[in-house]
């Protein structure tokens, strides 16, 4: 937008965010011959691979399944090197995406958008950002991702610090060395599961500040041959389809229909082993009921804790290492030696559950009545999951209604796609949609292929607005609430009902019901000339 800053610029829609979502949101409505114009606060395209450069940064999808599938010449073409792709492949594959399809031209770098308000006379959206554009659109769709909102933790004298403070989630481009130094890492989720070990081999003190530990399985990453990446991409149609329909998305497949309860104990631990040998999550798809039924979930739960205990030396932090709430209610993490870290000599854990952080210092921590001296401290403390990166902008529908306002008690949504009082206003992954239990590329190219197929259906009518009716979205909402309630889920403190961000409303955000459910449901939806929105000229 460099030459259209001065004045207003009109354009069919606005895409807000150039990762995943984005990118294929350009491509896809642009080849629906309509005019887009793309905001991303990055100097490039990348969206959460953008950001999220920390040492040991890579996805817990395998890299054949995390991937597009619009094209299959770009299937074809890129060559993934490991079973799990570490983060700055991950980017230079989108970087290769935005520069085959030609998706730059349409994208304004280091750009914020601030306000987003729906001008009720004219039916339009006009859209502000921090670098002075202005741009009135008939459509905004927000690709601001799942996980793409840091939270800060509020720990008195953070301000004060005077060594290196960073954070994993907006980690510098620039080589970080901490070889020689004292570093302490506050945060043990997925970011800090992968970065832990890799500082570890570096610094010559880690001190690890965790709260809550949460179950990790072991990646067994590992470089994939070319006849491998091969037979993957000549299965790619019947896999994508396969994956498409099932209930994560996940190339692990759905749990048989056998109970953990209904084979011995031997049996059972042999077959957890066995998935476990394997590496990666799909050891929690190994019985139908594992988060249904907490005394089927105690059985893995407990096959894990004993894996932790086989693993790390010193039975005492072995112990505090140990998670105490079902697993896979939070999303499983894959790793490359987060237990054994434990073991080596440099390295510390504190429990601040047991040990509360009293206050950071001008030269560390100060906890249980001492002080942890560091040079570089940093924060892996996650994400304001889904809600969050929308919620930062200014937001106003219909009447000047304030998105915080309405979803001051929890957001409300039909399909996890709009929110009434807000026409022609869409949302990729957003809350009551698969997201973030899923795989993300699978429910990011379903939300963009519906938006397309959607504003494709209205131009040959002659519509021009689409809002969620309001019974819709309380039905689907409720519907949310009924599937999570049959679950485990609702029973742990976690980002999936915003209970890691302080005073964020405590409901499921993400849809429960399975991705081909779910799927099914919105076809369902489409063929009924798409029932539950409000379709007007």
């Amino acid at each position: 937008m460099t030459n259209e800053r001065a004045g207003v610029v009109n354009k069919d829609v606005v895409v807000v965010g150039a990762g995943f979502g984005g990118l294929y949101a350009i491509h896809k409505l642009r080849s629906q011959g309509l005019s887009v114009q793309a905001f991303e606060t990055g100097d490039d395209v990348g969206g959460t691979w953008y950001w999220n450069r920390y040492p040991g940064a890579r996805c817990d999808v395998e890299s054949m399944e995390y991937s597009y599938s619009f094209s299959p010449e770009l299937e074809r073409e890129w060559v993934w090197s490991e079973r799990y792709a570490p983060q700055p492949e991950i980017l230079r594959y989108l970087q290769h995406v935005a520069e085959r399809f030609d998706l730059r031209r349409d994208i304004a770098f280091e750009t914020r958008v601030t306000a987003v308000h729906y001008e009720d006379a004219t039916g339009l959206w006009r859209v502000r950002t921090d670098r002075g554009d202005e741009v009135l659109a008939r459509f905004c769709v927000m690709a601001t991702g799942c996980l793409s909102a840091g939270s800060a933790p509020n720990i008195p004298g953070l301000a004060d610090f005077t060594g290196t403070l960073y954070q994993t989630h907006q980690w510098p481009k620039e080589q970080v060395d901490v070889t020689g130094l004292r570093v302490g890492v506050v945060g043990t989720g997925s970011s800090g599961i992968q970065v832990i070990p890799m500082l570890a081999q570096q610094a010559a003190q880690l001190t690890v500040f965790q709260r809550t530990p949460n179950f990790s399985v072991p990646a067994l990453n590992r470089p994939l041959g070319a006849d491998e990446r091969q037979s993957f991409i000549d299965r790619y149609p019947e896999l994508r389809n396969t994956w498409r329909h099932g209930l994560t998305g996940l190339g692990c497949g759905d749990p048989p229909p056998v109970s953990a309860l209904e084979v011995d104990a031997a049996e059972r631990t042999a077959n957890f082993q066995k998935f476990w040998n394997k590496g990666g999550p799909c050891v929690g798809f190994t019985y139908n009921d594992l988060i249904v039924n907490k005394a089927a979930n105690d059985t893995l739960s407990e096959f894990i804790r004993e894996r932790i205990r086989d693993t790390v030396k010193d039975p005492a932090v072995a112990e505090k290492l140990l998670p105490r709430f079902p697993v896979a209610t939070k999303r499983m993490c894959v790793d490359t030696n987060y237990y054994a870290t434990y073991n080596k000599p440099n390295v510390e854990l504190i429990d601040i559950k047991q040990t509360p952080i009293e206050r950071i210092t001008a030269t560390g921590v100060q906890v249980g009545g001492r002080e942890v001296p560091l040079d570089v401290l940093v924060l892996a403390t996650g994400f304001d999951a889904v809600t969050g990166a929308v919620l930062r902008m200014d937001i106003r529908g219909r009447n000047g209604l304030r998105l915080a306002d309405k979803w001051q008690e929890g957001p409300k949504m039909y399909l996890g796609l709009m929110t009434h009082g807000f026409p022609n206003l869409f949302t990729i992954t957003g809350a009551g949609s698969p997201s973030i239990v899923s795989s993300m590329i699978i429910s990011i190219e379903q939300h963009v292929e519906y938006i397309a197929d959607l504003l494709a259906y209205m131009a040959r009518r002659g519509l021009t607005h689409v809002e969620a009716e309001q019974q819709a979205e309380e039905q689907w909402a409720q519907h949310v609430t009924d599937v999570a309630d049959g679950t485990l889920y609702p029973g742990t403190a976690s980002l999936y009902v915003g209970a890691n961000i302080p005073g964020k409303p405590r409901v499921m955000l993400p849809y429960l019901g399975g991705v081909g459910p779910y799927r099914q449901k919105c076809d369902e939806i489409a063929a009924a000339d798409y029932v539950g929105f409000a379709l007007s000229a």
